[in-house]
């Protein structure tokens, strides 16, 4: 039924709440994929006889294919509806999860553990159809943002039960019933979405475009693999070079044909504008942390400094403490984010969080050997990383053109899985380089210590090129975009 919205210069929790329906559950069960499994790296590592830093293989396949999965999902919401792409990748996810307990073999985990990665479409999917079902409403921009960061916080608290949950599972109960979990939790938002979901209204139609599916899926496949050979053969291997280049080099021809392509996969000009230009490579530089860190932080305190002079020696139950303690603090940025937005507009408000993330990481620097500084380290990390994972998408939303909203939306996430990937790799070759003793599981300190200053670094170099965002950008008080030359 379509009605006329009175203009209001308010937006109600009634018409937030009608805006977001069951999207929050699809992000409940996204934060629990995301948190579950955290607290037992190190016990999924010892059932698969692998090293600490060889659990990077999981996290950096897994983004990988999540990049070359996201710009052609969320272009294919964009084209044929937001609706149907969830719960094609909603089925993919469950699918390869019902892989993971009943293996030991490491390459068909890993397989499982890859195609798991189809639910980071989710959110990107989520702003783009609220996006789209806003916009007749007063302050669409606003309502957005409100969405999101009601979607992040449904997100982190998911994350928070189900790191709780599988720290305490996995200290009690065999691998393999400890993995079911979460498998049933994504059957059954499946059924969630097929039946509580509305399609996105309006799809914009068009022909998909495969040459330029093929182009970019080749480009990051040589990327990351060149970067996956360095990790093997170490950073002195010319061929691993090669293939990270070519890689790179790939990237022009799908550049070339997307410019002159009459419905582009990605309208590579987006680049170029002002507002969305440092959003993207903000989200890749966040990727960094957000992604690539999740791993080494949870080995690390998992270490026991009695044997190899560092870390925590946490069990697994008070590493999810720990991983708790920081999603609540990304809960408390995320529903922050449109209130401070709206006081000092969105643009300062992205600034401030990247800074939030670049300082806490650089605290782990002086403060790392003790229970309560780590904690205080990810509050202060949690809290700016919540506003940026609502804010991001949020902000591409509102900046992009009306027929690539799910297709910029959608670019954050797969910028940021390309950094998070990146960040993997070059993570598992700093902790395996000089790990602590022949035969040794443990990754190096020299490795943690990288971690922390790279994670750091780029959050603030993130936060210097935000200051280069028009002032008013991603706010109501913008006009709409303007065409992109």
């Amino acid at each position: 039924m379509t009605r006329t919205v009175a203009p209001s210069p308010r937006v109600t929790l009634g018409t937030l709440a009608g805006v977001v329906g069951f999207l929050a559950f699809v992000e409940f069960t996204s934060g629990v994929i995301q948190g579950y499994y955290t607290p037992m790296l190190t016990d999924i590592a010892r059932h698969l006889h692998i090293a600490d830093a060889d659990v990077n293989w999981l996290e950096g396949t897994q983004l990988m294919l999540s990049a070359l999965v996201v710009p052609a999902f969320a272009k294919l919401g964009d084209m044929i509806g937001h609706k149907r792409m969830l719960l094609i990748s909603t089925a993919v996810t469950a699918a390869a999860s019902l892989v993971l307990p009943f293996t030991d073999s490491f390459a068909v985990f890993l397989a499982g553990w890859a195609l798991m990665g189809f639910y980071v479409v989710w959110l990107p999917l989520e702003i783009a159809l609220i996006w789209s079902r806003a916009r007749r409403m007063e302050g669409r921009s606003t309502i957005t943002a409100r969405a999101s960061g009601m979607l992040v916080a449904a997100l982190e608290s998911g994350a928070i039960i189900g790191a709780l949950v599988g720290g305490a599972l996995i200290d009690a109960l065999p691998l393999w019933m400890v993995l079911l979990v979460p498998s049933i939790m994504i059957v059954v938002c499946f059924f969630v979405v097929l039946v509580g979901v509305r399609e996105s209204p309006e799809p914009t139609g068009g022909t998909f475009d495969t040459v330029g599916v093929v182009l970019v899926s080749l480009a990051l496949i040589a990327f990351t693999g060149g970067l996956s050979l360095l990790r093997l053969n170490g950073p002195a291997d010319p061929l691993s070079w090669l293939v990270t280049v070519l890689g790179v080099v790939l990237l022009v021809p799908f550049v070339l044909w997307e410019l002159r392509c009459a419905d582009p996969l990605i309208d590579v000009r987006m680049f170029r504008s002002p507002a969305l230009g440092p959003v993207f490579l903000t989200a890749g530089l966040f990727g960094v942390s957000v992604l690539g860190a999740q791993a080494p932080l949870s080995t690390f305190a998992r270490t026991d400094p009695s044997v190899y002079g560092y870390g925590l020696g946490t069990t697994g139950f008070a590493t999810s403490l720990i991983i708790g303690v920081y999603l609540v603090a990304m809960i408390v940025g995320a529903l922050l984010y449109p209130l401070v937005a709206r006081a000092i507009t969105p643009r300062m408000t992205l600034v401030g969080a990247a800074l939030l993330v670049g300082v806490g990481f650089l605290l782990f620097l002086p403060l790392h050997s003790s229970y309560a500084q780590v904690i205080t380290n990810m509050l202060i990390v949690g809290v700016g990383s919540g506003a940026l994972v609502a804010a991001l998408p949020a902000a591409a939303a509102s900046a992009a053109p009306p027929t690539q909203t799910g297709v910029a939306t959608g670019l954050t996430n797969s910028v940021k899985t390309v950094g998070g990937a990146i960040a993997s790799c070059v993570f598992g070759i700093a902790l395996l380089n000089h790990a602590a003793g022949a035969g040794a599981t443990a990754g190096s300190f020299a490795g943690y210590v990288t971690v922390w200053v790279v994670c750091g670094l780029t959050a603030l170099v993130a936060a210097v090129l935000l200051l280069f965002v028009p002032k008013q950008a991603f706010s109501d008080r913008t006009a709409e975009p303007a065409a992109l030359t």
